[in-house]
């Protein structure tokens, strides 16, 4: 099988050299650093204190690379609309797209049934860019669990987890999909097949849209986050906004609050990746894990005041970070 990775970093690494291990022909599509080292000497992954290396082709071309079986889009979400348009170059007549991003995904009102279907939401796909390039009939979404990390150029560090959620984004059961799940677990992920996609990534996205703008701001772990009472508050308001606006669109939210703060609390001393971004000077993943939410409330009439605020703060360390070229990380005196 041809299996293209778009935007191989910690996570599209880890599914990378997973899938070449097992002999597919696997396509990294990374850039700069991360380029140069996976080109020279492999790319890497640290796994369970094992250095695994797949000696897989890399390239910063895309229109280069030909159709494949299955494309995997790692990419962060601000990442994927200036690709969007090269990405129909990997595209043959059964090709897959896997979509591999935290938050809302652009496809969210795509065969969705609602009074919604069809709307473009512009936090995630301005302009609806995405959406017109990439079409919704090949797409089988994903949430991806596990927790890595680059710790250098084309080296990833796997953290914890092996699940992986996946499913038809309108519920259904195919062919496609059973052989895209089978690939992923003789890959050594442990899957699941959704048939409620959206209400399990608003579950997930519960969390993210919660703990990553206060861990940019106050570069704390999920841990103690949780464990300082002023922060768990202001975590557990948010969550509620969130909680309002997902139920309004009808999703089910499998777990109560308290149960998904404290599995993020059981998670430990994890730098969760918005402040892992802020650390090392990248963009912060801010419209697609709390912008989209405040979208979603707007189009659904739920007042955000909290989540709009922590938004703010976190919008305008974005864009300080961006005009300084900078970055931040705490460093011990």
């Amino acid at each position: 099988m041809k299996v293209c990775v778009v935007g191989a970093g910690a996570i599209g690494g880890l599914l990378a050299v997973k899938l070449s291990e097992l002999g597919e022909t696997v396509t990294a599509v990374i850039r700069g650093p991360n380029l140069a080292a996976v080109r020279g000497q492999g790319m890497k992954l640290i796994f369970d204190g094992r250095e695994h290396v797949a000696r897989l082709q890399a390239t910063d071309r895309i229109e280069e690379i030909g159709p494949q079986d299955l494309v995997i889009l790692a990419l962060k979400a601000h990442q994927l609309t200036p690709v969007a348009a090269a990405v129909k170059a990997l595209c043959g007549p059964e090709t897959v797209l896997l979509t591999a991003q935290n938050g809302i995904p652009w496809w969210y009102f795509f065969k969705h049934g609602g009074p919604h279907e069809g709307t473009v939401l512009q936090s995630v796909d301005p302009g609806g860019t995405i959406a017109a390039h990439l079409d919704v009939n090949r797409v089988i979404g994903s949430i991806i669990y596990p927790a890595a990390e680059l710790v250098a150029p084309g080296v990833n560090r796997h953290i914890e987890g092996d699940r992986i959620s996946v499913g038809e984004i309108d519920g259904s059961d195919t062919e496609r999909l059973r052989a895209l799940v089978q690939l992923l677990r003789r890959a050594g992920f442990r899957v699941r097949v959704s048939s409620d996609l959206r209400s399990e990534i608003w579950v997930k996205l519960w969390g993210n849209c919660t703990f990553n703008p206060i861990s940019a701001l106050t570069h704390a772990t999920l841990v103690d986050i949780c464990q300082f009472p002023g922060t768990r508050a202001l975590a557990e308001q948010m969550m509620r906004e969130a909680q309002t606006i997902g139920e309004k669109l009808e999703v089910r939210f499998g777990v109560t609050l308290e149960k998904r703060i404290a599995g993020a609390e059981a998670v430990g001393k994890h730098k969760t990746s918005m402040l892992q971004d802020v650390e090392t000077g990248r963009p912060l993943e801010l419209d697609a894990l709390v912008g989209s939410v405040l979208e979603l409330g707007r189009i659904t009439g739920t007042p955000t005041p909290t989540l709009t605020a922590v938004h703010a703060l976190a919008s305008l360390l974005a864009q300080t970070l961006r005009d300084e070229h900078g970055r931040l990380r705490m460093e011990k005196v």
